[in-house]
């Protein structure tokens, strides 16, 4: 019987250095024996080629060389998106899936890309679950600090997108190369220190990550006051990485995918004890999604008709004589088609791709406390925010009181407000008209002792107040302008608004439509129309005698003496 079984071969491209390489170079073994075990009757066998790389362009030759001498029909594990994007080309070319179980940036398309398959979740569908937990604790600003890489700058514009849907206003971004030295590192985070906005979150891959919050705990930022939320990069990661790294981050939230317990998942934990004796290497979400990819391929190969053949010897590119051919896969089209309609239970949940790529449905969050993470609640697209991931609500919650109440930085309950006034900040110059007129709506004097103008009234206490409703301080100046014959004109005190010398005015300033084509106004909370002053007249229509009115008394006399 054996004789009858046909090998496929499959190229892998590892980093077994690297956390997420080194859980998939064991899995994946696990994957194969468990898969056959339970499928010994399939005609098909899937025979793998390990190649290790940790360089896009290494990535890209490695590839072309399994398609040329191994003849394989699809292709495992460009680990980075980097990397994936230049193997891409060559799959695309050779006709070979390209199927990546960590390659999580958005600009990698798969319906762009049809042969590229991503095992794994996009990462732009975290976004909703962050702006989520920001908007449930009413922070109303966040910075944005993110790798300068192609993975930590892809995902930008959708957190950016996402906070501005729900009026949340990102008011600085952060690039830092992973190539940075520690004190251009340093020197980016004392201008974070700088601000007044206090809520951070960090998209980093989980070795700069580390890095970069051990330098923000040297600099007493992973403190009170501070709210720090990182990416699922970072949070899916957390437990590889030492004690020291994660001590970094006490107090800091995080999303990651949410992995429902299984019979299958239980099985493979304890068949992962019994094998896996080396501590360095620990599970984690990619892990499980490396195996999903080796059963779902064991599948979808056995869709192919029995007498496909392999790769044939067409040339289908070649740039110089020294290029290699890039031969073209008869199967890999056929592989393809079958893997984008398997469906199974998985170890990572189940298994269904749409679109070329895994759907995101339930995120747990995290919060780091005493060098472990520990979850506090979830986050569905269906129900929002929830302490259990099958809770079933009417519509979706975005409250605070659906997450158990977590440590923040500083080792404090406390939820932190989201802001501080800056040390040394730019305070706003308020210009404030100042004439003779109706004091009860603004008064400007100086007191005789301190020679400071005090300014009162009703347009002055309107302005206080609704600075007063604000989530954030507004370090301001009252400046008195001067306004009068040979002096200044309203004309004029708002041309220095425009030409910002002063940031705003606040007064009885008319609204006129040449001014608005220069300045913004509020909208008007006084009425300054010209009226007219008249006698009341009272009304007659409840007088009992209103009957007698349409007709003159001279007209009723003569009636009666009629």
């Amino acid at each position: 019987m054996m004789e009858n079984i046909a090998e496929v071969h499959v190229g892998v491209i590892l980093d077994v250095k690297s956390p997420v390489g080194s859980v998939a170079n064991a899995c994946i073994p696990m994957a194969i024996s468990d898969f056959y075990a339970a499928h010994p009757n399939f005609r098909t066998r899937l025979s793998l080629h390990h190649r290790n790389s940790d360089d896009a362009l290494a990535a890209a030759f490695t590839a072309l060389e399994l398609i040329d001498k191994e003849e394989v029909d699809a292709i495992i594990g460009p680990q980075t998106s980097k990397q994936a994007r230049f193997v891409i080309d060559v799959g695309k070319k050779a006709q070979v899936p390209v199927i990546s179980y960590s390659a999580t940036s958005p600009s990698l398309s798969p319906t762009q890309n049809p042969f590229f398959v991503r095992i794994a979740l996009d990462d732009s569908t975290q976004a909703k679950a962050i702006t989520a937990i920001v908007q449930a604790y009413g922070w109303h600003e966040v910075i944005l600090i993110y790798e300068d890489t192609e993975y930590g700058s892809d995902l930008i514009p959708y957190l950016a997108h996402e906070f501005q849907q729900v009026d949340i206003r990102v008011s600085s971004r952060f690039s830092i190369s992973p190539n940075d030295s520690k004190f251009r590192i340093l020197k980016k985070l004392n201008k974070v220190m700088a601000m007044q906005t206090r809520v951070i979150v960090v998209h980093m891959s989980s070795s700069f990550g580390s890095k970069f919050f051990f330098l923000a705990k040297d600099v007493a930022m992973i403190s009170e006051g501070y709210v720090w939320i990182i990416t699922d990069g970072l949070s899916s990661l957390l437990d590889p990485m030492g004690v020291k790294d994660i001590g970094s981050m006490q107090g800091v939230l995080g999303i990651r995918p949410y992995i429902p317990q299984s019979k299958g998942l239980k099985n493979f934990k304890r068949k992962w004890k019994s094998r896996i004796h080396s501590s360095s290497t620990k599970l984690n979400i990619f892990g499980y999604w490396a195996y999903d990819t080796i059963w779902a391929l064991a599948k979808a190969v056995e869709m192919i008709p029995q007498e496909s053949s392999s790769v044939n010897g067409e040339n289908h590119h070649r740039n110089t004589s020294q290029f290699p051919v890039i031969k073209v896969s008869k199967r890999g089209k056929m592989i393809l088609n079958g893997l984008l309609k398997t469906k199974f239970k998985g170890l990572s949940g189940d298994f269904s791709l749409v679109g070329g790529q895994l759907q995101a449905s339930t995120f747990e969050i995290i919060n780091v406390i005493d060098n472990e993470e520990k979850v506090i609640g979830y986050w569905t697209l269906e129900n929002g925010l929830t302490r259990k991931p099958d809770k079933a609500k009417n519509g979706k919650s975005m409250s605070k009181y659906e997450l158990k109440p977590p440590i923040w930085p500083g080792n404090t309950k406390d939820i932190p407000r989201g802001w501080t006034t800056p040390i040394g900040g730019k305070k706003l110059k308020i210009a404030v008209p100042h004439k003779p007129g109706f004091e009860a709506y603004l008064k400007v004097a100086r007191d005789p002792y301190t020679k400071e103008f005090i300014i009162t009234g009703f347009s002055h206490d309107v302005f206080e107040e609704a600075l007063a409703l604000l989530p954030f301080p507004v370090p301001h100046k009252l400046i008195p302008f001067s306004i009068g014959p040979n002096v200044g004109t309203y004309d004029e005190l708002l041309s220095y608004v425009k030409n910002q010398t002063y940031d705003a005015a606040v007064g009885d300033i008319t609204i006129l439509a040449n001014r608005s084509q220069y300045v913004d106004f509020t909208l008007p909370y006084l009425q300054s129309d010209v009226s007219m002053v008249v006698k009341i007249k009272d009304d007659e229509s409840n007088n009992m005698w209103i009957f007698l009115k349409p007709l003159s008394w001279d007209l009723w006399l003569t009636t009666g003496v009629a």
